[in-house]
């Protein structure tokens, strides 16, 4: 598997849990949150094959047992007042013992590890697998990744299915996304619409890296009124690794919630998943490959932990805005040709922005244009397989 940059990779998270369960135990419970299908009880099994003889691997839906790894652990109830005891009682009897427990949604793992288990854990997240992750699977090379996470998004199960278009959107339909928004989410929260929820998802899957008011959602959704419950929702969404409902960046905290979402998904086969038609080439439908192109930008720059954000002040407008371990960045992504015209939005958030610097992705042999503008410009290829990396200063 090729090296990522990613904190958040299955390989770096791996890396992280051999080092916490080399710790004198009993040490801090370990919680891992993430996304459905992306090797969260496989990493388990790993954990449990590396230490056969003093581990036991359990499922939640035996909460009978006794337990060291514990996976989707949403799914027993009042898991963390249970699992606080225990860890109490740990302590107190000085019983050496790691425990590491799995959720595929981070709603309830998040906020009952908080309520009750302040002090006692360390939470993970492994998130979608990025372009460098999923290479070197079967049948997919570093070259064509990150093609392949624009077009079948970074699922590694998926992988298998490629070659079956219709099974391999059977698969994203019925192992990811149902099981995510019928499981993950209503069960764990109270949905007085689940109805409605679905169509919100669907909706952004349709609509990839589009800022819409919430006015707007909410009469394609014919919910007229209904703004406060439709941002809750997206606030579902996402806290499921779904969609994320970016914020404008302003300084202004009341302008920035009260702005409209920029939609992005947070992994492009979401999209395909919830349509019939095959995904976007840039010959068959320009358009929509731009528009998903840009989704697994932004999505690429979130799952690796950055702050990510839109600028606009009409009638100029940035893609994204990024903050964090990258530095901060005005992020353009341009598919085909395009001219110094189409780049006025960054040239003033530059001029706005000093702090921040301007970068335009974009296909190989395509960054003359931003380099005539002062900006540096990198292929969005080698962007989804190492990131910011490689334009350090």
């Amino acid at each position: 598997m090729t090296e990522s940059i990613n904190p958040h990779s299955y390989v770096e998270v791996r890396a992280l849990f051999r080092r916490r369960l080399a710790d004198p135990p009993p040490g801090k419970i370990q919680l891992l949150v993430g996304p459905r299908q992306v090797g969260k009880t496989t990493l388990l099994l790993e954990l449990a094959k590396a230490h056969p003889s003093r581990t036991l691997y359990a499922s939640a839906d035996t909460p009978e047992s006794a337990l060291l790894l514990l996976d989707e652990i949403q799914a027993l109830p009042s898991w963390s007042s249970w699992l606080k005891a225990r860890f109490d009682e740990m302590v107190r009897q000085h019983i050496p013992l790691h425990v590491v427990a799995t959720g595929s949604s981070s709603l309830k793992v998040g906020s009952g590890a908080r309520e009750t288990m302040a002090g006692r854990f360390e939470r993970h997240v492994l998130t979608h697998w990025d372009a460098a992750a999923l290479a070197g699977l079967p049948g997919v090379s570093l070259a064509a990744a990150p093609e392949r996470i624009v077009t079948h998004g970074g699922y590694p199960g998926a992988v298998a299915y490629w070659k079956d278009p219709a099974r391999w959107q059977s698969y994203l339909r019925d192992a990811i996304i149902e099981p995510a928004i019928g499981r993950d989410i209503l069960q764990l929260e109270a949905v007085r619409k689940p109805a409605l929820l679905r169509q919100l998802f669907a909706l952004a899957a349709a609509h990839p890296a589009e800022i819409l008011s919430l006015e707007k959602i909410a009469g394609s959704l014919a919910e007229k009124g209904a703004h406060e419950t439709i941002a809750h929702y997206l606030s579902l969404l996402e806290e499921a690794f779904l969609v994320v409902g970016l914020q404008k960046n302003s300084a202004n905290e009341f302008r920035r919630r009260r702005s409209p979402p920029k939609l992005v998904a947070l992994n492009n086969a979401l999209l395909a998943g919830a349509r019939s038609d095959p995904p976007p080439t840039t010959q068959s439908d320009p358009s929509r490959w731009g528009r998903w192109l840009e989704n697994a930008c932004l999505a690429y720059a979130w799952n690796a932990g950055q702050q990510v954000s839109y600028w606009r002040e009409e009638p100029w407008e940035v893609d994204g805005v990024f903050e964090g371990e990258w530095g901060r960045w005005l992020v353009e992504v341009k598919s085909g040709r395009y001219a110094a015209h189409d780049l006025r939005g960054l040239t003033e958030a530059a001029a706005k922005f000093p702090g921040f610097r301007p970068v335009v992705l974009c296909d190989p042999g395509q960054e003359a244009p931003a380099r005539a503008a002062g900006f540096q410009a990198l292929g969005w290829q080698e962007y989804l397989r190492t990131g910011l990396r490689s334009l350090a200063p």
